[in-house]
C-alpha cells in the first residue's frame, strides 16, 4: 500500500512539473483580427487579473475581438467599401484596418493629436447625416452627460447608418459615481447591463451583439475575477463567475 502511494505521488510531482512532457497543451484560440492561432497573453490591469485576454501578435484584447466580430457579421449586409466612417478615441488595434474597410475613414478624439479631428462628443462640429458610421468604444464611461453625446451622434448618422458604442459592462445595474474617479481612468459611471436602454431615448432601435454571439475560439470573453475589487474602485458592483460576456450595441437612428 505504501509503494502505491509513493508512485502515486511521484507521478502527480511528475505531471506537475513545468518540464514535463504529460501537461496539457496551454489553451490555444484563434484572433480574427490578426489571424494568430496560439495562447493568449494574460493581462494584469489594476482591477487585477484578465486570463487569455491579450492576443500576442496584433495586441487585441476582448473587447476588440468581439467589436471585429460583430463589424464583419454586419458587413455581410453592408457594401462596407462604400461607407464613410467616424471613429472616435481610435484603438491601435484597429485603426489601420479600418482605413482600409471604409471608403472614408476619418479619426476623432477629445485630447490626441494624433486624430483628423479635435472633438468633444458633447458638442460634435460636423453636420448632420455626415458619417455612416461611428464607433466610439470605452468612451461614454467618461462623460457625464452622456445623453448629449448620444445626441449628437444620432444627429451626424445618416439616415440608413449606426453607431458602435461600447463600454465596459461590470454588472446588471449602472452605477452613477459622484464624482470622476481618478483611480478609475476618470470613469464617471460604472455601466450594467442596463446602460443600452439610454440609447432607445435617442436611437430607434438598438441590437446587442455579446461574447456568446460567436465563436469561443476568438476568446472574446473576459475571464476575471469580479468577486472583489481594490479599494480604489468603492462604487463598482461585485459578481460571481469566472467568465463575463462583454457587450456590443449597434444603434440605428
Amino acid at each position: 500500500m505504501r509503494l502505491i502511494k509513493n508512485i502515486q505521488e511521484e507521478l502527480k510531482n511528475i505531471l506537475n512539473s513545468p518540464f514535463s512532457i504529460l501537461r496539457s497543451e496551454k489553451k490555444r484560440f484563434n484572433c480574427p483580427i490578426c489571424l494568430h492561432h496560439g495562447p493568449f497573453l494574460n493581462v494584469n490591469d489594476p482591477t487585477g487579473k484578465r486570463e487569455h485576454a491579450k492576443c500576442p501578435k496584433c495586441s487585441s484584447l476582448e473587447r476588440h475581438r468581439v467589436m471585429w466580430l460583430t463589424l464583419e457579421t454586419l458587413s455581410k449586409n453592408s457594401n462596407f467599401g462604400s461607407l464613410s466612417l467616424l471613429h472616435i478615441a481610435p484603438e491601435m488595434q484597429l485603426r489601420d484596418l479600418l482605413r482600409k474597410k471604409f471608403k472614408k475613414y476619418t479619426t476623432a478624439d477629445l485630447s490626441s493629436r494624433k486624430v483628423d479631428h479635435k472633438i468633444d462628443l458633447r458638442n460634435l462640429p460636423f453636420a448632420d447625416q455626415s458619417y455612416d458610421v461611428v464607433i466610439a468604444c470605452h468612451v461614454l464611461e467618461h462623460i457625464k452627460e452622456d445623453i448629449l453625446a448620444l445626441q449628437n451622434i444620432r444627429r451626424i448618422l445618416k439616415p440608413n447608418g449606426f453607431a458602435i458604442l461600447q463600454v465596459p459592462v461590470l454588472g446588471k445595474k449602472t452605477i452613477e459615481y459622484p464624482e470622476p474617479n481618478k483611480q478609475e481612468w476618470f470613469h464617471v459611471r460604472s455601466p450594467g447591463e442596463d446602460y443600452f436602454d439610454r440609447y432607445l431615448t435617442v436611437f430607434g432601435r438598438v441590437d446587442r451583439f455579446s461574447s456568446s454571439s460567436f465563436d469561443p475560439d476568438f476568446q472574446p470573453y473576459i475571464y476575471e475575477n469580479r468577486t472583489r475589487w481594490p479599494k480604489a474602485y468603492p462604487l463598482r458592483p461585485t459578481s460571481k463567475g469566472h467568465r463575463h460576456e462583454d457587450i456590443v450595441p449597434v444603434c440605428y437612428p
